[in-house]
């Protein structure tokens, strides 16, 4: 009875436990996360508030991945908003958010899609959150980004980086 329902189970994987006890299975977690940077300008407020214009919004964001020792990387998600009118800009937002990523026993051709596709796509809700803060808290309706597939970012630019070495002879690099 005790064990029904039990989570905790043997799933006799191959290549078990070994001999010296060093453990070789590969592993990635979270280790933490945090802001690196957050500017804000509100450069025409209070007047600002007053405009009815619908602004034009600029998203732009960029994810970078550096080695901080070898089992230990840092994935940093750069997300810049910019609101602007025909009477000037609103506000701008920059945000530099990352996480501490372990990694041990994982292959290059393994961490390479986890540190540009899975880690950015696990931390971007929080960046999400801080963003809409960051405009709510300039006197703005918070600014909602919508979902990004990083995943399928990850696998075009892959693709338009085959496509690029394709078509550049051998020698002409």
């Amino acid at each position: 009875m005790a064990d029904e329902g039990n989570i905790i189970s043997n799933l006799n994987l191959e290549g078990g436990p070994v001999p010296n006890g060093e453990d070789t299975s590969p592993a990635i977690g979270l280790i933490s996360q945090y802001v690196k940077d957050l500017s804000v300008e509100n450069p025409n407020a209070p007047e600002s508030f007053q405009w009815t214009e619908a602004p034009d919004m600029a998203v732009d964001f960029n994810i970078s991945a550096r080695v901080i020792q070898p089992e230990i990387h840092e994935i940093e998600l750069k997300i810049n908003v910019t609101s602007k009118g025909t009477q000037g800009t609103a506000y701008i937002v920059e945000l530099a958010y990352c996480g501490l990523i372990g990694m041990r026993n994982v292959s290059d051709d393994q961490a390479h899609p986890f540190l540009f596709a899975e880690g950015p796509r696990i931390l971007f809700p929080f960046a999400r959150r801080i963003i809409a803060d960051a405009v709510r808290d300039a006197g703005y309706p918070p600014m909602m980004l919508e979902p990004i597939d990083f995943n399928g970012l990850y696998m075009q630019q892959l693709a338009q980086a085959q496509a690029t070495a394709e078509a550049v002879p051998a020698g002409e690099a």
